[in-house]
């Protein structure tokens, strides 16, 4: 790759091939159910017609569409794209899409696949050079447990309730511990945001209340068969005993922030709810996702003012277009710390999630600290600082990781996409 290109040569060298460990991800479909979902759904986290119909006709998706048909080599229209990635084997568009990204690490949300639809975890191995780590998803392991613990002999009453909560209890500290003290988990993650909001209570709500949303868990359950934690008071008591063995161990909690589909409440999605929270664990690391977009300078506040916040500004890519990412990742630098920001893909389903959150990054990143120096901000020796801590090392300390950045990986990554560009 010709840097000659560049004003600044040693800042694209850094933005374009250091290797990249991503801090928040999610696994792919297998082969099998490749074509379960939309494949809008790349571009938004919009469902029915709002993803298929609309979704197609942003800024965002237009911009995806010409990268994906020069990674593709095919006509720079959406349609064409999907009848390109058709026509390809399977394991071919993952390697084609994987191999321009230079992503070293992956970190491993697997909780989104409730169905037994997505590859495992040791898979995707072979689209990196350093093992996958597991992010365990709390709420879906809380869900798995109750499952496990609910009596089917008995009636749905507070004695009842009482009795799985603390039979509960028990098992899921157990599974914490265990999670926690297991070398390929690298974290836990929680979806609060989805399910009850960021508004988590610090304190112990009273015992009655936790058996009584429990008993919710367990009416529906009984009624349905199926098991979604949506009960205020239990969401929160399980967040709360996630915080405390996280400090314990050190393993950082992340949590879905912002961005997100209808199912989120907007304004409990802000990351300003979790203050109290963050507050009350200060020896438990905590990982804003998303940038917590829109909420992204209250984000910035908050892992500027509290030294167990980080700040991840992954999921912006692709679904922000390059001017609003350019914005938030100014805002992202405005107060926020530059050994304290991650990056992620939120790649998820398709291979090409992980290819447009890559490259759409590394171009931004270059862009923006570029304008950085040119304003007289920072250096480029600075600037090209914060970039291999963004991408890796800050990530690398976090999650305890022991890796050395794979500099070839990056080179060959860059290469590759060089040359889809040219054709």
């Amino acid at each position: 790759m010709d840097f000659n290109l560049y004003q600044y040569k040693a800042l694209a060298q850094a933005a374009f091939t250091y290797p990249a460990i991503d801090n928040h991800t999610h696994p792919l479909l297998s082969e099998v159910h490749k074509d379960d979902f939309p494949f809008e759904g790349l571009l938004s986290e919009a469902q029915g017609s709002a993803v298929t119909e609309d979704a197609i006709h942003t800024v965002a998706c237009y911009r995806a569409t010409r990268q994906l048909s020069r990674l593709l080599h095919c006509e720079n229209y959406w349609e064409s794209v999907k009848q390109k990635r058709q026509s390809l084997n399977y394991e071919d568009l993952c390697k084609v899409s994987f191999l321009s990204t230079g992503i070293q690490c992956f970190l491993l949300d697997d909780g989104l696949d409730g169905q037994g639809l997505c590859e495992g975890l040791r898979w995707h191995d072979r689209f990196s050079t350093s093992p996958s780590k597991r992010i365990v998803r709390i709420e879906t392991l809380a869900q798995d447990i109750l499952k496990t613990h609910i009596p089917n002999h008995l009636p749905v009453s507070l004695n009842t309730a009482s009795y799985l909560l603390s039979v509960f209890s028990t098992a899921f500290d157990d599974a914490l511990k265990y999670a926690a003290s297991d070398p390929v988990v690298a974290g836990f993650k929680s979806i609060a945001c989805y399910r009850t909001g960021l508004d988590v209570s610090p304190s112990i709500a009273s015992l009655e209340e936790i058996e009584t949303a429990l008993m919710g868990v367990m009416s529906r359950y009984v009624e349905t068969t199926q098991l979604r934690l949506a009960d205020k008071p239990f969401n929160d008591y399980i967040v709360r005993l996630t915080m405390e063995v996280s400090g314990k161990c050190g393993k950082p909690v992340q949590f879905h922030t912002g961005l997100g589909d209808a199912d989120i409440s907007l304004v409990r999605s802000s990351p300003a709810h979790l203050q109290p929270l963050i507050e009350a664990y200060p020896s438990t690391p905590v990982v804003l996702l998303h940038a917590s977009y829109p909420y992204t300078r209250e984000a910035g506040y908050l892992a500027s003012v509290y030294k167990n916040v980080y700040l991840d500004f992954g999921e912006i890519f692709p679904f922000v277009s390059k001017t609003g990412q350019k914005g938030t990742l100014r805002q992202v630098l405005e107060l926020c710390p530059t050994n304290k920001i991650l990056w992620s893909t939120d790649g998820h389903w398709w291979p090409e999630t992980y290819y447009l959150g890559t490259v759409q990054a590394r171009e931004v990143l270059y862009e923006v600290l570029a304008e950085s120096i040119r304003d007289g901000e920072v250096s480029e020796d600075q600037a090209v600082g914060i970039i291999r801590r963004a991408l890796f090392q800050n990530s690398n300390r976090l999650y305890k990781l022991g890796l050395e950045p794979d500099i070839n990986l990056g080179l060959k990554a860059a290469n590759m996409r060089m040359n889809n560009n040219s054709n």
